[in-house]
């Protein structure tokens, strides 16, 4: 697993690493069942403090992503609660589509840019 970290960027690293697994899990790099290096191992391969590395894996838990099993610590469980994901990226596009509104952002350019993204997660409908 690749990790990349912006140590210059104002989002808490916590934060991108949490991004990162996402996107992990989008692009099928990571998949269902797979086991997350451990907190320890993780914040000693890209130099990070391990709490940082254990809050990311608790957002993770709490987003439904991750679950943590004793033997295998923290793996990928995508939580299958699609209203509640489907209400929470409801709220976050609202934002966003009006920030676009306010700058002109057309409905088509919205849905080319749509598109876009879900062709890099292998073309997902």
């Amino acid at each position: 697993m690749i990790i990349e970290l912006d140590f210059n960027s104002d989002e808490a690293l916590y934060i991108q690493l949490r991004n990162q697994i996402i996107l992990g899990i989008a692009t099928t790099r990571l998949k269902e069942g797979d086991a997350l290096p451990s907190v320890r191992q993780l914040a000693e391969t890209i130099g990070i403090n391990m709490h940082t590395v254990n809050k990311a894996y608790t957002v993770l838990k709490q987003e439904g992503y991750v679950k943590v099993d004793r033997r295998k610590g923290a793996v990928i469980a995508v939580d299958i609660d699609k209203m509640r994901a489907m209400e929470d990226m409801k709220k976050e596009l609202r934002v966003l589509l009006a920030r676009g509104s306010c700058k002109n952002i057309s409905r088509e350019e919205v849905h080319a840019l749509i598109d876009e993204i879900y062709e890099d997660y292998g073309g997902l409908e």
